[in-house]
């Protein structure tokens, strides 16, 4: 019987290297596709038990760069998280996942892909949007919402049948890595009375142990986009490393929230992201210098419908590029550096510096007459704007 060819994005985990061997058993001719989006010696990991599973055509593709620079980069340009606290580091690296896999199932001319995600989660709605945008003929398997596996106790048992090897920190939580963020669920984290454990942590250092005096740096933008450290030009990645390096061992990025899942269930995720809370940081108080009033207004707004598009998988929706082309326009202004100070998980503000400034002294000034505002002028101004409340 001929085998039918499926395409799995594949991590190397717990779930999909049980995916390999239950889709085998399914008579399919398994092709592994793994994204480097920056999980370091994960990579090779997965490329080596793909391997012992038995897959003859494995994909391993570099992607840091375009994660960066068309993924993470626009994403940081809205200034938005969601929810308040969660930077989208799992979110926004799906939509690049699903395009690349889809790119090889064209190539490979698999009609069938495949994903990993359970069916409660978000991954889910990201991957399966991502792929149908490309293709919407494709035909989808989720084996987390057909088979009866779904348990991790018998996804263990299955690899102790199949003589799958799992390291054992992953049979504790589910972790997502890419250079953005670490993520962590399930385990122990599903009972809210529990703190997470700090071995758990593999990007952060907690504030007790964080470097005991703080650093001072400085970043330097261009259209929104950082460009330079303490005024040295890094590329993408190497940036993204050092901050993250920074941002470490000064205590900064880490978050243990529970958050809304967008099938409505809640749940609970640690996070670490210390280059983009660092950068983000630095960016918002770059926009409040160089951002008009109802501009920087309107675009508070609508940041907030922006994350959830994101965290929803609507990546490539039409009203999402719509909002990214808005946010893109005002991204012109945002030129200048900021100098910041990192301590104990804190991070403060030192120096705003923008040729595009719009902060004039004398107008805010207690102590200096401006030629702009005669103070007298605020009369009318609150007397008309009280107006509905006297009536």
């Amino acid at each position: 019987m001929l085998k039918k060819k499926i395409v799995l994005a594949y991590s190397g985990g717990l779930d999909t290297s049980v995916i390999v061997k239950w889709l085998q058993k399914k008579n399919f001719e398994v092709i592994c596709f793994t994204a480097d989006i920056g999980q370091g010696d994960e990579i090779n990991v997965a490329k080596n038990r793909a391997k012992s599973l038995g897959v003859e055509t494995i994909f391993v593709k570099n992607l840091k760069n375009e994660f960066i620079q068309n993924f993470i980069f626009p994403y940081l340009r809205s200034s938005s998280t969601y929810e308040n606290f969660y930077l989208l580091g799992t979110a926004i690296s799906r939509p690049l996942i699903a395009k690349e896999l889809m790119k090889i199932s064209y190539y490979t001319n698999s009609n069938y892909v495949a994903h990993g995600a359970t069916g409660k989660g978000n991954d889910q709605i990201r991957f399966e949007l991502g792929f149908k945008y490309f293709n919407p003929n494709i035909e989808i398997i989720a084996p987390w919402r057909i088979w009866e596996l779904n348990s991790r106790n018998k996804l263990l048992n299955f690899c102790l049948k199949n003589n799958i090897l799992i390291n054992k920190k992953i049979k504790k939580y589910s972790i997502d890595k890419n250079i953005f963020h670490n993520s962590y669920e399930g385990g122990d984290l599903e009972n809210l009375l529990f703190e997470a454990d700090e071995h758990m942590w593999e990007n952060t250092i907690n504030n007790e142990n964080s470097i005991d005096y703080p650093i001072y740096l400085s970043l330097t933008f261009k259209k929104g986009d950082p460009i330079k450290i303490n005024n040295t030009y890094y590329n993408n990645e190497i940036m993204f490393l050092k901050l993250n390096k920074i941002g470490s061992i000064a205590g900064i990025g880490r978050i243990d929230i529970v958050e809304n899942r967008y099938i409505g269930i809640k749940s609970r995720g640690c996070y670490e992201s210390p280059a983009a809370t660092i950068i983000m940081f630095a960016r918002k108080e770059l926009e409040s210098i160089v951002l008009d009033k109802e501009i920087f207004n309107l675009k508070e707004y609508i940041a907030l419908k922006y994350a959830k598009l994101i965290y929803n998988g609507y990546w490539w929706s039409p009203e999402r590029m719509l909002l990214q082309n808005f946010i893109d326009i005002t991204q012109q202004y945002v030129n200048g550096i900021i100098k910041i100070k990192l301590f104990k998980g804190v991070i403060n503000i030192v120096q705003r510096f923008s040729l595009n400034s719009l902060y004039d002294k004398n107008s805010s000034s207690f102590n200096e007459i401006s030629k702009k505002l005669n103070q007298i002028d605020s009369n009318g101004f609150i007397k008309i704007n009280s107006l509905r409340l006297t009536i």
